[in-house]
């Protein structure tokens, strides 16, 4: 009989010196896989995530939402890095971590005497992911970030308009969190590279970077210098009223277009077979659709041309989405019992991937702010009596 499957990164050990929405949920996707995650945080200084969400009472304890929804499967250390006695203890730690992930302010940690090399130094298989908002070694490295700023120096929002014509930030911090994917693929891959090399790595994780690879092709037309002429909107792509609300019509390629006009009873529109014959027809298939489409309700021309294999979803909103009940069937939300008297349980994503056997799952609820502190200072080897002397003076909580 065999033995059931680890989750992938079981027995890595991975440091956690992120905040907010990014670097944390990087770290959440190993946490995810197995990896066992410890967050550290200044004691007077933690996460400013755990203080955000629609409930006032986590927020006040240190588990808000935003916090909750990236912090399953850590452990939480409050170490106080500014002191000598906190930088030794990060350093002990390094020593037996296969990765430490940080997303300080460029040179941050360098100035305390903890950058890449120090940390090498003290374990040559360390991994060091630095997530950025611009990468580093260049004019605008020092240069702090967020997603929504990242989405206006990125040329996000100036593609992303609103009825009025004006730039609108996305609703959902997605640079953030695609960051966060791209620097847990990165470790990933240096993890594998290190099977080999025996060394770690150093990897610059870049906010802007990731939004601009986002935008792959309108990056590489923007740059292009060769013959560039404007294309119009496919007809088959957009928003349409319906009888009752609007309809994101996906009719991408030829051949939905084919299938969709057949449908409709337009063998004109039928017949174009290709890119430059559905530039050339959009307006005209555009405002042939718009009466069309107002003949039903979202949900019948939902119905109607799934039957058809044309995709197209009616424009719901975030409450309707998050209750589709194909959701709990792949048991894509984990409620978590936050641990606060009178508190809800919290529904959050677990992962948009599963496996047939050991996959991303959630076995530890977020913790509080030091919460493994005793536990993880216990296992370097501090005595109960040190750590009450570092907890005195503040070096941790």
């Amino acid at each position: 009989m065999s033995l059931p499957a680890q989750r992938p990164f079981h027995g890595i050990r991975v440091l956690d010196l992120t905040h907010v929405l990014a670097g944390p949920f990087c770290a959440y996707q190993l946490a995810l896989l197995g990896a066992d995650v410890i967050k550290i945080e200044p004691p007077g200084m933690p996460d400013t995530a755990r203080g955000r969400g629609p409930d006032d009472a986590l927020n006040a304890a240190g588990l808000g939402i935003n916090y909750l929804v990236q912090g399953a499967n850590k452990r939480s250390l409050a170490l106080d890095l500014a002191t000598g006695e906190g930088r030794a203890i990060l350093l002990d730690l390094v020593a037996d971590a296969d990765v430490l992930v940080e997303n300080y302010r460029t040179g941050a940690l360098a100035a305390l005497g903890l950058g890449p090399e120090t940390l090498q130094a003290r374990n040559p298989r360390l991994i060091c992911c630095s997530i950025t908002g611009f990468a580093r070694g260049h004019e605008r490295e020092a240069v702090n970030a967020y997603d929504n700023v990242i989405q206006a120096a990125s040329g996000v929002m100036a593609r992303t308009t609103g009825r009025a014509g004006e730039p609108v930030k996305s609703g959902a911090s997605f640079i953030d969190y695609a960051t966060g994917y791209a620097a847990a693929f990165a470790i990933s891959a240096a993890l594998f590279q290190r099977q080999a090399s025996g060394v770690g790595q150093v990897i610059d994780c870049s906010m802007f970077e990731t939004a601009l690879t986002l935008m792959a092709p309108e990056a590489a037309a923007a740059l292009y210098e060769g013959p560039s002429q404007p294309r119009p909107k496919e007809a088959g792509l957009g928003t349409y009223e319906t009888a009752d609300g609007l309809l994101m019509l996906g009719a991408f390629n030829t051949r939905q277009n084919k299938r969709l006009w057949e449908a409709l009873g337009s063998p004109d529109f039928a017949a174009l077979d290709s890119w430059p014959e559905l530039w050339a027809s959009a307006q005209t298939m555009r405002e042939a659709l718009v009466p069309i489409m107002r003949t039903r309700t979202a949900a019948e021309w939902e119905i109607y041309l799934h039957r058809i294999g044309i995709p197209a979803e009616r424009v719901r909103t975030l409450e309707e989405a998050v209750c589709l009940p194909h959701l709990d069937k792949r048991g894509f939300f984990h409620a978590l019992q936050p641990g606060e008297a009178g508190a809800a349980p919290v529904s959050v994503p677990l992962a948009p991937f599963s496996y047939a056997t050991a996959g991303p799952a959630i076995d530890r609820a977020p913790p509080r702010l030091g919460e493994h502190s005793d536990e993880i200072l216990g296992n370097l080897g501090r005595s109960p009596a040190e750590i009450v002397a570092l907890r005195e003076r503040g070096i941790v909580a």
